[in-house]
């Protein structure tokens, strides 16, 4: 009795990852940081919710038999998909060139997440790494989120795509906590820069704030790794990559707790549920 209670009250942190358009570095900035907190000694889950073009196992380096279309056409659970990387990050495999799931709509992404609903696992962090753009279905998952990070490259083109999925975000969905993440920017000082340039944006147009932990700069070595299907800090520790997204994972650690959060995977699941039409 006293284990089942223990489980119910721990608290997992729940992160969504998106951004305005692809090509800014949203995958690698996940599984990198997932890594980063499982080397901190942290228990993570990554789910690969770009239900269409998934592609964080190749990140991760994990072979996947199965994944979250076999979930959902009924022919196995989520426990049975889930995979443990090398680096002891569980993934729960996105279903990559699955034609179907690449435009599952809110009330489906629902289904997938109500699943959670059957783990017991102790995690510390679920981090929800999702497609690009303002489909249903990732909007969905990031209102189910306690904290939503957008990537950005300093590009016009991606930093207009990002204003536009977190005006959705803060006009229509009215969500808060959303963090810039400036991704492969010439130096802290230059991300840091592009973090006010966005910022005073959607403080004049939106009214609303974002919050900064810190920035990822350039480094060759990280699509190196890639490359290589690993983590850059498994391949390069002492790169300027790996220090970044080890400064990430620290700040975010060192986050305080969100208060009107109940906590947990029950927590994303009905917070999902919940805004979804018809559930």
């Amino acid at each position: 009795m006293q284990a089942k209670q223990a489980t119910a009250t721990r608290r997992t942190e729940v992160i969504g990852i998106a951004s305005g358009k692809g090509g800014v570095g949203k995958t690698t900035l996940s599984t990198n940081l997932a890594v980063a907190l499982s080397l901190m000694g942290k228990s993570v889950m990554l789910l690969d919710g770009d239900l269409g073009l998934a592609n964080a196992q190749i990140a991760l380096g994990c072979q996947t038999q199965y994944n979250l279309s076999h979930v959902i056409a009924g022919e196995k659970t989520l426990k049975e998909i889930i995979v443990t990387s090398r680096q002891g990050v569980k993934l729960v495999p996105g279903a990559s060139g699955v034609h179907q799931m690449a435009g599952l709509s809110a009330a489906v992404t629902a289904g997938i997440v109500q699943a959670f609903s059957e783990l017991d696992d102790e995690i510390d962090y679920l981090i929800v790494d999702t497609a690009a753009g303002i489909a249903p279905s990732v909007l969905a998952f990031m209102e189910a989120c306690q904290r939503r990070f957008i990537v950005v490259k300093d590009e016009p083109s991606s930093i207009a795509d990002a204003y536009g999925i977190i005006k959705v975000m803060t006009r229509d969905l009215e969500l808060d906590e959303i963090y810039l993440i400036p991704n492969m920017v010439e130096s802290q000082a230059a991300g840091a820069h592009l973090y006010r340039r966005v910022n005073d944006v959607c403080n004049r147009f939106l009214g609303k704030s974002l919050h900064y932990l810190t920035s990822i700069e350039a480094d060759e070595l990280v699509l190196t790794a890639l490359k290589k299907y690993q983590s850059v800090l498994e391949f390069a520790p002492g790169s300027a990559g790996a220090r970044d997204y080890r400064r990430l994972a620290d700040a975010l650690a060192n986050l305080p707790e969100i208060g009107h959060a109940s906590g947990g995977l029950q927590f994303f699941m009905e917070r999902l549920v919940q805004q979804t039409p018809g559930g």
